[in-house]
């Protein structure tokens, strides 16, 4: 079984922050494929269903963008997921806005939710998106900017972007993570759909 586990903060207030951005995917996923995101389960909303005919659960991590490692390693624990089966899908400040990543392992980059995650499963082997948030100019605050809603501007660009991801998502899913890389992984919107 895939575990799909979109990073964000639970709360009404952080809802449209550009740090739940990994919530958002999970939330369209689960929309697409009939999926239930409801259950609580080891500090968690999750959801079981198919997606291109693999059993797959996802996850909205409920304890806090920075502790995220603490809900996903008891859960994967419970329900018998290795590392290799984890799709952690989250937003990044260092790419620019509406770019996507997608690498199959590595560092936190200095992301507290990944940092949690790398540090909980003690593993970095984990195939991770990373969703570009930044403007494009100079924050006088990054943690400020990640909580704050995201400008009514942008909110079309926002529902591309989601989009966009879940079909990255399901490409991991369905014919792993290299091609999805290769399909999904971009700069920005517009150029060729190139490493990021």
């Amino acid at each position: 079984m895939f575990l799909v586990a979109g990073l964000g903060n639970p709360g009404e207030e952080y809802a449209l922050s550009p740090h739940n951005l990994g919530f958002m995917v999970v939330d369209r996923l689960a929309e697409r494929h009939g999926i239930r995101v409801t259950r609580r389960d080891s500090r968690a909303l999750v959801g079981v269903g198919e997606i291109d005919g693999q059993e797959v659960m996802l996850a909205k991590p409920q304890t806090f963008m920075n502790l995220s490692g603490t809900s996903l390693a008891p859960l994967m624990e419970k329900h018998g997921i290795e590392p290799g089966q984890v799709v952690v899908v989250y937003d990044e400040l260092d790419l620019p806005w509406m770019a996507v990543k997608i690498k199959p392992k590595g560092s936190a980059a200095g992301h507290n939710g990944m940092k949690s995650v790398i540090q909980s499963l003690k593993t970095g082997e984990i195939v991770r998106m990373r969703l570009g948030i930044h403007p494009g100019h100079p924050l006088n605050s990054g943690a400020d900017f990640v909580l704050a809603p995201i400008k009514r501007s942008q909110r079309n660009e926002l529902e591309e972007l989601v989009g966009y991801a879940a079909d990255g998502v399901r490409s991991i899913i369905a014919e792993g993570v290299e091609k999805a890389m290769t399909r999904f992984n971009r700069r920005a919107p517009g150029l060729n759909k190139e490493e990021a």
